[in-house]
């Protein structure tokens, strides 16, 4: 495994971290989820990520008592707020109240005294900025939170609280979660060059384009395997419009890119992701243990400028 800076702090990350979400207290066992864990710690994957809302809390608690048997200094542990989280008309947002109370609910469900890094899963419109920093920088003066982080912000909401925190002398934040994949490359325009400017490295989610670039979907009536997400109701509202002909079509010939380098399209698509040096990590999502390994596998892909650019031949026809 290999590690980059988070942004400009001291913080090393594996390439490849490990998500919860639709997963973990989801469709996934907790004794398949726990052996998923395991065997990305032990290929030196060391960056968790899960969120309050992911179904409700319960994926927080399969993480938490997952990663409870290794030493609390080994991994980080990245977690959320601002989804609904009750009925309540405060049990939502960013607000001072609710960061402070889903940051107390998330640490008992995770077992620990403190998280490694807090995401703003959301903009909130509603709410200050300042006063969510304010919150979050108490968390950290608290030692609850070590950094601080925004999920989905657009470039314009990014510079806004970089100018509350300045203004208010609060920390700032020092990492993004954008979704971005080779059929998603909006952060390009705007967010990386503004986050490479203040020190916000970016941890991407969605990197695989929910599984799609893997390469096990086909065209055709019979292109979904059983017991994939896409035949999920539940789950699969997000691949729907990533299994058409234009996208699928793309999809074959990554793969054939890719066998002639000699790795999965998976990792041809994790590798393009880490193309980009103000990427930190690439969060994958993964049902089974052996399907870590071959994510974690992506790092000892070296992508040429002959590589690149027929990716960008394929992405652009």
């Amino acid at each position: 495994m290999k590690y980059r800076r988070l942004g400009k702090t001291g913080l090393k990350v594996s390439e490849i971290s490990l998500g919860s979400w639709l997963t973990y207290g989801n469709s996934v066992n907790d004794v398949t989820a726990e052996k998923t864990i395991q065997q990305a710690y032990e290929l030196g994957i060391n960056f968790f990520d899960t969120a309050n809302v992911y179904m409700q809390g319960r994926a927080e608690e399969v993480v938490g008592e997952a990663l409870r048997q290794y030493p609390r200094e080994s991994y980080v542990l990245a977690t959320k707020v601002f989804w609904p989280m009750g009925e309540g008309v405060n049990d939502r947002g960013l607000s001072r109240k609710h960061v402070m109370e889903q940051a107390n609910a998330s640490l008992r469900r995770l077992g620990l005294d403190y998280v490694d890094i807090y995401y703003c899963h959301r903009y909130d419109t509603e709410t200050p900025v300042e006063e969510t920093l304010r919150a979050i920088d108490d968390l950290i003066r608290a030692g609850k939170v070590l950094y601080a982080g925004v999920s989905e912000w657009t470039a314009a909401q990014i510079q806004e609280a970089l100018g509350a925190a300045d203004r208010y002398l609060l920390d700032r934040i020092v990492v993004n979660q954008p979704q971005y994949h080779m059929f998603n490359r909006g952060i390009e325009k705007e967010i990386v060059p503004l986050s490479s400017r203040h020190g916000i490295g970016q941890v991407v989610f969605s990197p695989l384009a929910q599984g799609v670039l893997t390469g096990k979907y086909k065209r055709g009536a019979d292109g979904v395997p059983q017991g994939s997400r896409a035949l999920d109701s539940s789950a699969n509202r997000w691949i729907t419009s990533l299994l058409s002909d234009w996208h699928l079509s793309r999809v074959e010939k990554l793969s054939a890119l890719a066998a002639e380098i000699g790795c999965t399209t998976g990792q041809l698509a994790l590798a393009w992701v880490l193309r980009l040096d103000n990427v930190a990590s690439a969060i994958v999502g993964a049902s089974r243990p052996e399907q870590i390994a071959e994510n974690a596998g992506a790092c000892e892909i070296s992508l040429s400028a002959e590589h690149l650019s027929a990716i960008e031949d394929i992405l652009g026809e």
